[in-house]
């Protein structure tokens, strides 16, 4: 069992890592200016998003409404995700599990800070090729990305259950 103050150090690194490069592009890459990465394939390219991930529910008619549902939402998630974190609860025990519920508290509050801060979330990394190109992201949102993916790696193959045919303790 890891310690309970180590998913938070996680999640605090994920913020870190989330401001520097949000601030970095915010004063060195002009509102829609895009710098090549890899020609063809990625770009960073300075964007606001007043929506939630990937750019959904941006438009609307009602933007205090649209953002106080964002803020409440997200902050519902993070209360969620920390309680979980905190408690050493059986279905939360799974390094992976963890690991997981960390990125995911950690993307969730840097985007949270930006929406509270700012009104809008900066995204920043583009992948395109030729016509088609997936909405900018930032570092939070990769993170819940592969927070939520690791979650679902721990629906689809349990640790619990591979450690017990490991020890020879699974049902046949």
């Amino acid at each position: 069992m890891i310690p309970r103050f180590v998913p938070l150090v996680v999640a605090a690194l994920v913020v870190l890592f989330d401001r520097f490069t949000k601030d970095a592009v915010q004063r060195s890459v002009g509102f829609l200016d895009a710098i090549p990465v890899i020609p063809g394939w990625l770009r960073i390219i300075h964007t606001e998003n007043a929506g939630a991930a990937f750019g959904m529910f941006a438009e609307g008619t009602h933007p205090f409404l649209r953002s106080a549902l964002l803020i409440g939402v997200s902050a519902i998630v993070l209360l969620y995700v920390a309680s979980a974190l905190w408690h050493r609860g059986s279905a939360y025990a799974s390094l992976r599990t963890r690991l997981a519920l960390s990125l995911i508290l950690g993307g969730a509050c840097g985007n949270l800070y930006d929406r509270v801060v700012h009104g809008t979330v900066t995204d920043f990394i583009e992948v395109y090729h030729g016509g088609w190109s997936f909405p900018a992201f930032n570092v939070a949102d990769s993170a819940i990305t592969v927070g939520a993916a690791l979650l679902l790696l721990d629906l689809l193959y349990p640790q619990r259950k591979r450690m017990e045919e490991g020890a020879g303790l699974a049902p046949k």
